[in-house]
């Protein structure tokens, strides 16, 4: 229980705190001790070519989350443009094949607007946590629209960042919270789903859908931001929808895993992380096991699995043990 209110604190914006070092299992703590005396300059350095080399390489997971997520939303538009009735609806609240999905922020915010309980909303809210339970914020990394062009918008930032033309500025991670909690509280007071009309998802997936409207300024604006000011600031700081799934995502069976023993503590994979805080067990003392499931912010993107050198981080599924 206590391990699990501290994944939902993390979650909610709490800054990682210092390891206990009565928390360290025996296990850990011998191969913490083991690192101490570790000298590693050469290995580090045979490393270091190694992710280079990485980098300038084939992302393996990159790859399949890109064609996942240009695939699902492809397939909305393939299905109204047809009329084949395969897939109805936006990434929202739609049908497939018959069966109601209903993304749970979206239908609570109708909900509270109406102040009625929607049943079909409720059904596919259900649905769509019944799927959500195998990965938790999968959704935001292999699903969501928004995240592929944020990525390429990161992309961006990083290469002017490198040629310091512009640095990243971070903000208070509890802000998504209040922000979840505020739209909430507008939704029950307006009678309106205010959210829904700034939300990224909605925009890019109706868009695709339907057609291009004046709220794309709004996504550019974001992505301007992004480019210039702050790295990944809507997913990090601001969505309602990602601390949601993030939540279901503490007890979701597919995870990233942390080995403690094959890590030489480079950095590799905080760097291109999206929620690099998640990643704080991977800095050196940190660890109180030997191997840690990384926290229900995680979006499984598994963009670290791509940088790491030593492949001390691999998806898995938890209770299976079975390696992706």
């Amino acid at each position: 229980m206590r391990g699990f209110l501290e994944n939902l604190a993390l979650l909610l914006g709490r800054a990682p705190r210092a390891p206990e070092p009565e928390r360290f299992s025996d296990e850990a703590r011998a191969i913490h001790d083991a690192h101490k005396q570790r000298q590693a300059p050469e290995k580090l350095a045979h490393l270091r070519q190694e992710r280079e080399a990485r980098a300038s390489g084939p992302k393996k997971w990159r790859r399949r989350r890109w064609a996942s997520l240009l695939a699902v939303n492809l397939l909305f538009v393939v299905s109204y443009e047809l009329d084949i009735q395969l897939l109805e609806g936006t990434l929202t609240a739609s049908r497939f094949m018959g069966f109601h999905m209903a993304d749970f922020y979206a239908a609570l915010q109708v909900m509270l607007a109406f102040k009625h309980v929607v049943v079909n909303l409720i059904i596919g809210t259900v649905t769509i946590t019944l799927l959500a339970m195998g990965g938790g914020r999968i959704f935001c990394s292999w699903i969501c629209p928004y995240h592929l062009l944020s990525e390429w918008a990161e992309m961006i930032h990083l290469r002017l960042a490198k040629l310091k033309r512009v640095r990243n500025h971070t903000f208070d991670r509890r802000a998504r919270a209040w922000l979840w909690l505020t739209f909430s509280v507008l939704a029950l007071i307006t009678g309106y789903t205010i959210y829904e009309t700034i939300s990224p998802t909605g925009i890019l997936s109706r868009a695709l859908i339907y057609g291009p409207g004046i709220a794309l300024a709004w996504i550019a604006t974001l992505l301007l931001f992004e480019i210039f000011y702050s790295r990944r600031a809507w997913c990090r700081y601001a969505c309602p929808i990602g601390l949601t799934y993030g939540v279901i995502g503490m007890v979701a069976p597919f995870k990233i895993t942390y080995d403690l023993d094959k890590c030489f503590h480079d950095g590799a994979c905080r760097a291109v992380c999206m929620v690099p805080h998640v990643l704080n067990v991977t800095r050196k003392g940190r660890a109180e096991n030997a191997v840690v499931d990384l926290g229900g912010d995680c979006t499984r993107c598994a963009s670290c699995v791509d940088a790491c050198p030593t492949n001390a981080l691999s998806f898995k599924i938890k209770g299976v043990g079975k390696q992706l």
